[in-house]
């Protein structure tokens, strides 16, 4: 095993240098845009031309207020075995694959490139990752073997939250496998390991998980890692060291969980009812979703992430769902799909498991901090 969180967590980090109630409109203030040369300017000219022409009318639930969100919304729509991106308004302006082309195998999650050009989706129950080429529409990496899961070369087994970095690598929770991976596209050799299936899914960190079923980048150097065993959250330093784990209050199976602000953290808890909250490093509770009288609870949401004016975009997986809830009002205030309909047709969607917004409002190119390669 090869300890490579030093390097990860430094190209992580880097590669950014039902109806819902109604509340009035707050003005959102976008993050600052990150430009790292002439490609990234061809490229962000080249998305805003593709997610400007709008395919569907608008389709949001009634009540959405469009200004909740910075900017156009990627959305993993795993049951209908697609990809979209959706404007505030709710219409379509992207999708992968076209309709009639074939499917993308059960996305589980997917992330933006920090330029925008490529999307990574992991394919869970398939064991695979798979790079898209934006403008193109066409897969231009795959690691794993769909279907078939394992943990040798060219193998995975319950993949969660891939994400592209900067420097062109991949990095993964790989949770059967009891191990977090660095990819090194077009290689389908793993580039370096943290954990293996023969210590086994034991919490341990940094030297063994138990079960990762997330690795997020942590403003200003290091990563959160969540573990499914235990239901731990576990905060490493830029150079790999454990800084402190904790349980997340009140939730068995914690997802995903990222930072909010410095040590402000917010997770979901994939069961039903579901919840929403923000915890610190001692496990304590700072605030949890509850939701006005006459709306339905969560059921099995899988991520959350912080929008810029302080909302959380949350994927409501099992009610069919994407959603903005104000966490000082506990309303919804902005949804795409049906609460508990599924379906393909615009406005519908199927088990939705994973959000990221377009650049550069995407979750890597939030973050504006660079750490040191090596401690």
């Amino acid at each position: 095993m090869r300890l490579f969180l030093p390097f990860l967590l430094a190209a992580a980090v880097t590669s950014a240098a039902g109806c819902a109630g109604h509340v009035a409109a707050t003005v959102r203030t976008d993050p600052k845009p990150h430009h790292s040369g002439a490609k990234k300017t061809a490229t962000e000219s080249a998305a805003t031309r593709l997610f400007s022409r709008p395919v569907t009318r608008p389709h949001l639930a009634p009540g959405s207020d469009p200004s909740a969100l910075p900017g156009d919304l990627l959305i993993a729509d795993r049951s209908n075995n697609r990809l979209l991106v959706v404007d505030p308004q709710g219409r379509i302006v992207w999708q992968f694959p076209h309709p009639g082309h074939g499917g993308l195998p059960v996305p589980d999650d997917a992330f933006f490139s920090p330029d925008g050009s490529e999307i990574i989706a992991t394919e869970e129950d398939v064991s695979a990752v798979t790079v898209v080429d934006v403008a193109t529409g066409r897969v231009v990496y795959r690691y794993g073997q769909v279907g078939v899961p394992g943990s040798g070369p060219n193998q995975l087994s319950n993949p969660d939250d891939a994400m592209l970095l900067a420097d062109g690598s991949i990095v993964l929770a790989d949770i059967k496998n009891c191990r977090l991976l660095r990819l090194r596209p077009p290689s389908h050799q793993p580039a370096e390991t943290l954990g293996s299936p023969v210590q086994g899914c034991i919490h341990d960190p940094p030297r063994t998980w138990g079960s990762p079923n997330g690795a997020f980048p942590l403003e200003g150097g290091g990563v959160l890692v969540t573990e499914i065993n235990g239901s731990w959250v576990d905060a490493l330093s830029a150079v790999g060291h454990l800084l402190w784990s904790t349980h997340p209050p009140g939730v068995y199976y914690p997802s995903d969980s990222n930072e909010v602000r410095p040590g402000l953290y917010v997770t979901v808890g994939w069961q039903s009812p579901g919840i929403l909250e923000t915890f610190d490093r001692t496990g304590r509770l700072h605030w949890r979703y509850r939701p006005q009288a006459g709306a339905p609870s969560l059921d099995h949401p899988s991520l959350a992430e912080p929008l810029p004016n302080g909302d959380f975009l949350v994927t409501d997986d099992f009610n069919d769902r994407v959603i903005v809830v104000d966490p000082r009002t506990n309303r919804v205030v902005w949804q795409y799909g049906h609460t508990g309909v599924p379906g393909s047709a615009p406005g519908y969607l199927s088990r939705p498991d994973g959000v990221d917004l377009v650049p550069p409002a995407a979750l890597l190119t939030r973050l504006h901090a660079s750490i040191r390669l090596r401690g």
